[in-house]
């Protein structure tokens, strides 16, 4: 059973109210049967998981007691291809293969919030907020980082370019996050 909590956002300059007063939330609780969940169901999830990306809301798993001890969820091991690149969240390393690549905070953002959001084009404005905070700064900006992240990752399309909106992770992309190391 999943529950999300969404409060309200403040504001920058709004005072808060004189008297104090609990957030309006909102729950969600999903009873999600053993198996894979049907396509909307699916969407639903991962809506609600930008949302609290984004800072909006939480995300919380409640276990159901009545339904007993779960199975420990298996390891993914990714394949050991020369190409596959493998972002270890909790280290912050990319590795390519067998090799560590080193790359710098803007390149790692920028690559994990990508490998993250897969199949979604961003617009240079959107990248500009989301991994460097700011969207004062040019927009080719943008254009830079992504081409030293490809010459960083040279061998692996990790990148895709789609003319005149913006840039994606390619659709074949040998790339996976792991985010227990």
């Amino acid at each position: 059973m999943s529950v999300v909590a969404i409060p309200t956002r403040r504001h920058p300059g709004v005072r808060p109210p004189a008297r104090p007063r609990t957030s309006p939330t909102l729950t969600i609780t999903l009873d999600l049967v053993p198996g894979p969940l049907s396509p909307r169901l699916a969407r639903l999830v991962q809506l609600l998981g930008e949302l609290a990306e984004s800072g909006e809301g939480q995300l919380r798993a409640v276990e159901d007691p009545a339904s007993g001890p779960r199975p420990a969820p298996r390891p993914v091991v990714p394949p050991a291809a020369p190409d596959h690149v493998r972002i270890l969240a909790g280290s912050r390393m990319v590795r390519q293969g067998d090799r560590v690549i080193a790359l710098t905070r803007i390149e790692y953002e920028l690559l994990l919030f990508l490998a993250e959001r897969p199949r979604r084009v961003f617009t240079r404005l959107q990248l500009l907020s989301s991994v460097w905070g700011y969207e004062h700064a040019v927009a080719r900006t943008v254009d830079v980082h992504v081409r030293r992240l490809r010459a960083k990752l040279a061998g692996s399309e990790v990148v895709t370019t789609v003319y005149g909106v913006g840039y994606r992770l390619a659709d074949e992309a040998p790339i996976s996050v792991d985010h227990s190391s």
